[in-house]
Parts: C-alpha cells; structure tokens; sequence
C-alpha cells in the first residue's frame, strides 16, 4: 500500500527527529574536506583518518602547501586516496588564491574546485551555510525509486528535482539527512522488502509509543 508524502515524511520525522550528517568535522573547511574525501566511501573510513589528516593540516593554508606523498599516506587506507589528495590540495591552493581562503557559498562556484561535484556542494551548502539544498546520493536515489518518487531511468540530477518539487522548501535540509540515514539502514541495497513494508513497521513502533 502506498503513502502520501507527508505520511511518509511524518514517519521519517519520528524515526530520525534530529538528523546529521555522520561525518566528523568541527568547521567549514573540515566539512569541505571530509565530503570530498567521502566519494565513494563510507563516513566511517573517513572519520578514521580526517583526525590525523587534520592534525598535521588544519586549515586550509596548511593543507595548500602539504606533500602530497604525506597525505597519500595519511588518507591510503580510502578508496582513490591518491586522487582525493590532489583533490584536497588543489582545492585548498584554489580557496586560497582565488577565494581570498573564504570557502564559497555559491554550488557554481563550488564546482569549480577540483573533487567538487554537484552533490559535494549542496552538502556543504547545507551543512556549512543552512541554504536549502537536497544531496542527492546512492542511498536517497534508491529510496526515492522505491517510493516511486522518481522514475527508474532518472539521472541523479532528475531525482534531485523530483525531490524538491514535492518535498516543501524548508524540510530539505532534514529530508536529504533523513532520506540518506533510511537509505542506509533501513532500506539498504539488497533488502528485497517492499518499502512501505518498512515504512509501515516503524510507523507501528512509533503508534506504540504516543
């Protein structure tokens, strides 16, 4: 049996009433850093080694003038650690000189540095700066097709849109966080329930405890 939306964002709401990102940052270029070393990783590997990664390189200035060999070493255990170092260096060397060290609040101008794709800055642009954005990953492209809230065959941009035009404005933010955790615990890749069985099994244990 289907859901509307606001049933099923209602149940979501309960499961995940306070939703946050599962990276470990404490600023604006730790959040940069760690979600372009996050491509195709998990959060737990990355908050592994962002604690050394930041130690040695703090800020961004520091980050710009690294060795590369040392932070290959640093960041070997990730997958494509060695481009993710050129990535983070570059990156750093551009804020730098092109960005006056201020990380950008614009996705165009996000993009522009090297690892940062579309999803890397609506994250930041969420989690850094509270302008309203939807990341679009794996997990929440999954659970939107699934919920038939995009179509089979949509780009990750398309699911991206679908999302934003039935998902109101200012619940973007707390949906992309709560659409990802869902995604990665609840309705994961080869869980062969039928979604709403999901859903519907914990709108059960919430009615169990109003």
């Amino acid at each position: 049996m289907e859901m509307t939306v606001n049933e099923v964002l209602d149940i979501l709401s309960f499961e995940y009433p306070n939703p946050k990102s599962e990276l470990n940052y404490d600023d604006l270029f730790s959040l940069l850093i760690a979600v372009i070393l996050s491509a195709q990783a998990t959060d737990k590997s990355i908050n592994k080694v962002t604690p050394n990664l930041f130690k040695v390189y703090p800020n961004l200035y520091s980050l710009a003038k690294a060795d590369i060999k040392i932070v290959m070493e640093t960041l070997n255990s990730i997958s494509l650690y060695r481009n993710k170092s050129n990535f983070i260096i570059e990156t750093s060397k551009k804020i730098v000189n092109e960005f006056d060290g201020k990380i950008p609040q614009t996705r165009e101008k996000l993009m522009s540095l090297p690892g940062v794709g579309r999803k890397t800055a609506n994250v930041v642009l969420a989690e850094g700066f509270g302008i309203p954005t939807i990341a679009v990953d794996t997990h929440i492209i999954r659970v939107a097709k699934r919920l038939k809230w995009a179509g089979e065959n949509d780009s990750v941009l398309d699911v991206e849109k679908n999302l934003m035009n039935i998902i109101p404005k200012e619940r973007w933010i707390m949906v992309h966080h709560q659409l990802l955790l869902f995604g990665r615990y609840q309705s994961k890749a080869r869980d062969t329930r039928c979604i709403y069985e999901v859903l519907n099994s914990l709108k059960e244990n919430r009615i169990k405890y109003e």
